[in-house]
């Protein structure tokens, strides 16, 4: 059973920095992308970023150059530094897991989640 496990998540201040991690445990493949979706309030789910199994990112255009991803193949760990924050990235931030080795933003290309952890960035 995978399971995906996150922390790093609070409260700051805009303009201030977070680094979210992401344990897997359970798994059984070698060749498998990682990344975050979040979650505003009153929002839909929405993609952020995702390294793939090669170790290439890929962000959405509203994180880019603030954001960055980056994996521990060893540990089967996900990071993703998040500075420069502003109110807007206020969210519930999920990690995810997928089977493919370089997914886009479609949440149906993912098929383990994390139960989230909570992002709060004041003004």
């Amino acid at each position: 059973q995978v399971q995906l496990v996150e922390s790093g998540g609070g409260l700051v201040q805009a303009g201030g920095s977070l680094r979210l991690s992401c344990i897997a445990s359970g798994l059984t493949d070698r060749s498998y992308a990682m990344g975050w979706f979040r979650q505003a309030p009153g929002k839909e789910r929405a993609f952020v970023a995702r390294i793939s199994s090669g170790g290439s990112p890929y962000y959405t255009d509203s994180v880019k150059g603030r954001f960055t991803i980056s994996r521990d193949g060893v540990k089967n760990t996900v990071h993703m530094q998040m500075n420069s924050l502003k109110p807007e990235d206020t969210a519930v931030y999920y990690c995810v897991k997928s089977s493919r080795r370089a997914p886009g933003s479609y949440r149906s290309e993912y098929d383990y989640w994390g139960q989230g952890t909570q992002v709060t960035v004041s003004s």
